[in-house]
């Protein structure tokens, strides 16, 4: 038996690096019995078949899962935002921060673009909200160390709305990076260019990083019961827990101490405005058709 990590899944196929190289494998029968799919991301047990073939024998339990796109043990996401050109919602941000926080995924805050826009206004919003922020530039090399930091080592993933500079961050991060893109597509026999599949790749930091097209790879209609919303905001943990209703939605309830920190500025506005819609979209999902999303 070998230890490997899934890098690429495609067409019923896996392709499994370990210490013995990249092995294209196949999943045991016993997977689809016990309806388990195995993941990009996944750490795996294998063994071959034949040289550079292998049968996947079993899947180490995971530490994260993320639906669309399908992974697994993403340590870290990396929401790349911007002030200008183009302008970041920041309910985009607080939608990203809440399926990381259910996935069990630590959420970066990156807002590149500083050499044009200090985006002072975002920062301060996710720095007081508590969340780690880093102010970058692809273009001056500002704060590019910082995120490199952040990432050494870890299994993440780069996530933004278009235009924002997810390529440019890549590229000031690893200068090789393009080069090591086309490598290992040859080897597994990707397009460089191609976007449809999830797929790992190797940063010269120690990082191993999930290739994504950007936002609409994290995303799904129904991401939690609209009472468990509140539970991914962690800036709300503080007051929560002393509304006079046990059952506080903490949207318009009397003597709801999440409100009030609203307006003391202990909770952002921003944030707590991305909650209420979030819990709204949560709300018009019937019970009965969740399992269908």
């Amino acid at each position: 038996m070998i230890d490997g990590t899934i890098f690429k899944a495609m067409s019923g196929f896996y392709y499994v690096e370990s210490e013995s190289g990249i092995v294209e494998c196949r999943a045991r029968g016993k997977f689809r019995l016990e309806k388990k799919i195995p993941l990009v991301g996944d750490h795996v047990k294998y063994k071959l078949t034949e040289p550079n073939k292998g049968i996947l024998v079993d899947i180490y339990p995971r530490k994260s899962e993320f639906v669309r796109p399908p992974v697994a043990n993403i340590d870290i996401m990396i929401i790349i935002a911007s002030s200008v050109i183009p302008v970041t919602d920041p309910y985009l941000i607080d939608r990203m921060t809440v399926i990381a926080n259910k996935s069990n995924c630590e959420a970066v805050i990156c807002i590149n673009k500083c050499d044009l826009d200090p985006a002072n206004e975002l920062y301060n919003i996710y720095t007081l909200s508590g969340f780690k922020t880093i102010r970058t530039s692809a273009k001056t090399g500002q704060g590019i160390s910082e995120l490199i930091d952040s990432i050494s080592n870890k299994t993440c993933a780069f996530t933004g709305n278009s235009g924002v500079g997810k390529s440019s961050i890549l590229n000031a991060i690893d200068s090789n990076f393009k080069i090591s893109v086309g490598d290992i597509s040859k080897k597994l026999g990707r397009g460089r260019h191609t976007t449809r599949h999830v797929e790992l790749f190797k940063l010269s930091c120690g990082a191993v990083i999930a290739d994504t097209p950007g936002f609409s790879a994290f995303d799904t209609d129904f991401i939690a019961p609209k009472e468990e919303i509140q539970n991914l905001f962690n800036d709300f943990a503080l007051f929560s827990n002393r509304c006079r209703f046990i059952d506080c939605a903490h949207i318009k309830e009397p003597e709801c101490s999440v409100l009030d920190a609203v307006k003391s500025g202990e909770i952002q506005k921003s944030r707590h405005d991305s909650y209420v819609r979030l819990y709204n979209q949560a709300s018009e999902i019937k019970h009965w058709n969740r399992k269908n999303i």
